[in-house]
């Protein structure tokens, strides 16, 4: 058994950014002294969820990869000799900016990088103002704790995604998240939305055979602009093992940091058991590259 030590931290996040990365320091090196090899944060965790308004001035949020936050959290990944999976508002140039999810080695390098490739645009998420919409393609990035599928929140509905990751040896897949309830819809409704992005993340984990972790930010953020109610981000951050079976669940309401031990190694049996891959038409899917079939 090949068993990883994975760290999810679901935090609440203030105006301050000191503050939230002074927090998510300590939560990181909590689970790194607990036993932690792996730690997967929130969507954009350095700050509020910016995104609720379409304001020019949030621009001044982004750096640049390698900047002060990839330097930061690669010191705490040497000193702790842990692996971390981070989240942030990218600079690549003037007028040019991604949402990227970087990954820090155990030695402080940056293992890899993966900039968001679906956008959303949508009441109180009004992503394409900011992100350019990646175009470094779906790859796993390789790391001393395995090779690991990283997407980012809008691209976990999407099962093409999460295979093209399968397809390339990916062991893990990663999604750092940002998603709420929107305040004028019922509580009915709230949970259907909540059990949908679960259950559709869960049938990524079984259609391919791997270990699925989604980290989601949690608690109530304002809307600046005052035209919503603003977010009421719904937490439940989950690890799901190759099986879609449920391992863990955070509430839907308070920060959590846990760690849960996933074996690796159950994949390939769980795909010898189930071999999707075998079975596929690649034969016939071509028409799966068009945006509809009229």
């Amino acid at each position: 058994m090949r068993e990883l030590k994975i760290g999810i931290v679901q935090q609440h996040n203030v105006a301050d950014m000191k503050n939230n990365i002074e927090r998510l320091a300590e939560r990181i090196t909590d689970l790194a002294q607990r036993g932690a090899e792996l730690v997967v944060l929130q969507e954009l965790h350095n700050s509020l969820y910016f995104c609720q308004t379409e304001d020019v001035n949030n621009f001044d949020l982004a750096e640049t990869i390698p900047g002060p936050s990839t330097g930061f959290y690669g010191e705490l990944a040497r000193d702790l000799g842990i692996v971390i999976v981070t989240s942030l508002f990218e600079k690549r140039a003037a007028g040019l900016y991604h949402n990227t999810a970087v990954v820090i080695e155990k030695d402080g390098t940056i293992a890899g990088k993966y900039r968001k490739m679906h956008i959303p645009d949508d009441p109180a998420y009004y992503e394409k103002f900011y992100f350019t919409p990646g175009d470094l393609g779906f790859h796993p990035i390789d790391t001393s704790v395995g090779r690991l599928g990283v997407l980012v929140c809008w691209d976990q509905w999407y099962p093409e995604a999460a295979r093209l990751m399968a397809l390339q040896g990916a062991e893990l897949l990663i999604y750092p998240t940002a998603i709420g309830y929107e305040s004028s819809d019922t509580e009915e409704e709230q949970q259907r939305q909540r059990e949908a992005w679960t259950t559709v993340m869960r049938g990524h984990a079984v259609a391919n055979g791997l270990p699925v972790v989604a980290v989601n930010r949690v608690g109530h953020e304002a809307d600046p602009s005052q035209q919503t109610g603003g977010i009421q981000f719904w937490g439940s951050s989950f690890v799901a093992g190759s099986q879609g079976e449920l391992l863990y669940r955070a509430n839907d309401n308070e920060e959590e940091s846990v760690i849960l031990n996933i074996d690796l190694d159950h994949s390939e049996q769980v795909r010898r058991w189930w071999p999707f891959l075998r079975d596929r038409r690649i034969d016939e899917y071509k028409a799966i590259t068009k945006r509809f079939i009229d």
